[in-house]
C-alpha cells in the first residue's frame, strides 16, 4: 500500500551518548526520505558529540569515541540537515518520546530555528504497541517476516521502521494511509513540549505534567508561584521545555 503524502516523509533514528535529552548528544543519524512520488533516498551522518561516549553505550550501538573523533559536530552539519528536513513530516520508532525531542534540542543548541508547529510526527512504535506489543526486531519479524540484522545501527533501524509502517498499512484495514490520520493515531498526542513536561488538558489548555504542580494550568502556576519559572530556567530541563514555558509566560503577559 502506498502512503498518501502531501509533502516528503522522513524516517529517522538516532544513536546517542545516553538517554537524557538535556545532557546527552547524537553520535549517528540514519534517514530515509520518502517523496510524494514514493521515491526514497537514504542518508547517514556520523557525528562527534563533543562529550564522552560511555563504554556501556558503545557496546549497544557499536560507535566508539575513536570512531567519531574526526567526524563533524552537530553544529557543523545543522544547517545542511535543517535544509534537508525542511517542509517534511517525520516518522520513527519510539521517536516521539526520545528521538524527536533530542533532535530538536540539538538544533536549539546549534541556534538553528526548527519549526515543530506545522509538522506531523508518526511514531511507528505506537501503532505497533497498540496492535502487537513487541520490540523493533520482533516487529520487523512479525510484519516483514525478516530478521533485523545490525540492530542498534541507526541505518538498519531506520530502514526497518520504514518497511514496518508500509507493512502495517497493508495488514490493518482500520489504518488509513494518509499522514493526518496517522498523526492523530500515533503522533505527539497532547504534549506541548517534546519532553512531555507540559501537556494540553481536555480544553486544550497548557498544564504542568510533573512534580508538585502536576495537573495545574501553567498560567495559574506562573501567577501563584513566580519563582517556578526561574527554577525551570536554572535547572536541568530541555531547551525546548524552557522555550515553550517562556512562550506561554509571554503570551500571558500580552493578554
Amino acid at each position: 500500500m502506498k502512503l498518501k503524502l502531501n509533502r516528503p516523509l522522513v524516517f529517522f533514528d538516532l544513536e546517542t551518548t545516553g538517554t537524557n535529552v538535556s545532557s546527552d548528544r547524537i553520535v549517528e543519524i540514519g534517514l530515509v526520505k520518502m517523496g510524494i512520488d514514493q521515491s526514497t533516498e537514504k542518508k547517514r551522518y556520523l557525528i562527534n558529540p563533543t562529550i564522552n561516549i560511555p563504554f556501556e553505550v558503545s557496546k549497544i550501538h557499536g560507535i566508539t569515541n575513536e570512531m567519531v573523533k574526526d567526524a563533524p559536530t552537530f553544529k557543523q552539519i545543522a544547517h545542511e540537515l535543517e535544509l534537508y528536513l525542511r517542509n517534511c513530516d517525520f516518522a520513527g520508532y519510539n521517536s516521539n518520546r526520545f528521538d524527536v525531542p533530542l533532535l530538536v534540542e540539538e538544533f536549539l543548541r546549534a541556534e538553528i530555528p526548527f519549526d515543530s508547529e506545522n509538522r506531523k510526527f508518526i511514531d511507528v512504535q505506537r501503532i505497533f504497541h497498540q496492535m502487537e506489543p513487541r520490540t523493533l526486531s520482533a516487529a520487523y519479524k512479525f510484519y516483514c517476516n525478516k530478521e533485523l540484522e545490525n540492530a542498534h545501527s541507526a541505518e538498519a533501524d531506520t530502514y526497518a521502521t520504514f518497511q514496518i509502517l508500509l507493512a502495517q498499512l497493508e495488514k490493518y484495514t482500520n489504518l488509513e494511509s494518509n499522514i493526518d490520520f496517522l498523526d492523530n493515531y500515533a503522533g505527539m498526542g497532547n504534549v506541548v513540549d517534546f519532553a512531555g513536561r507540559i501537556v494540553y488538558d481536555e480544553k486544550k489548555r497548557e498544564t504542568i505534567n510533573f512534580g508538585k504542580h502536576k495537573g495545574k494550568l501553567v498560567t495559574d502556576v506562573l501567577k501563584a508561584d513566580p519563582g517556578y519559572y526561574d527554577w525551570i530556567m536554572q535547572n536541568d530541563f530541555s531547551l525546548d521545555t524552557k522555550r515553550k514555558l517562556t512562550l506561554i509566560k509571554l503570551q500571558g503577559m500580552i493578554k
